[in-house]
């Protein structure tokens, strides 16, 4: 994988530049953001529920089974006080006539998920000036 770079063209707008796309993330106005792009956060949930949905959309493709109508949701759970992401959980809203015998094996696919084994297993994190 490329490295990403970080640039910072004003405000709070902060944008990750890797293999040739450019992603901007801003902040929300109540945090002194113009709110013209995401916030950080809500892309990292956002690519956990895309990376599940990569591989729940490829078991269906394996199978011929439609993704037609079938959408996946993400919602968490956070401590109160101190805002720790407590849990995630995800929900696969099977399209009509999703054959029953494949409802577990959809669920496991998409646990396959590289981005949710990362955070199931963290890797260390390094910051340092250069």
């Amino acid at each position: 994988m490329a490295m990403i770079t970080a640039t910072f063209p004003g405000g709070a707008v902060v944008n990750a530049n890797f293999s040739g796309f450019e992603v901007s993330t801003d902040q929300p106005e109540d945090n002194g953001g113009t709110n013209s792009a995401p916030e950080p956060y809500m892309l990292f949930l956002s690519s956990i529920l895309t990376c599940a949905g990569f591989y729940a959309q490829r078991f269906c493709q394996q199978r011929q089974l439609s993704t037609e109508g079938m959408t996946m949701t993400l919602d968490i759970d956070r401590h109160p006080e101190s805002r720790r992401l407590e849990k995630v959980k995800m929900a696969i809203q099977l399209p009509d006539g999703f054959p029953d015998k494949y409802q577990k094996a959809i669920v496991r696919a998409a646990g396959m998920c590289s981005v949710k084994k990362a955070i199931a297993d963290p890797p260390e994190f390094e910051v340092i000036t250069e």
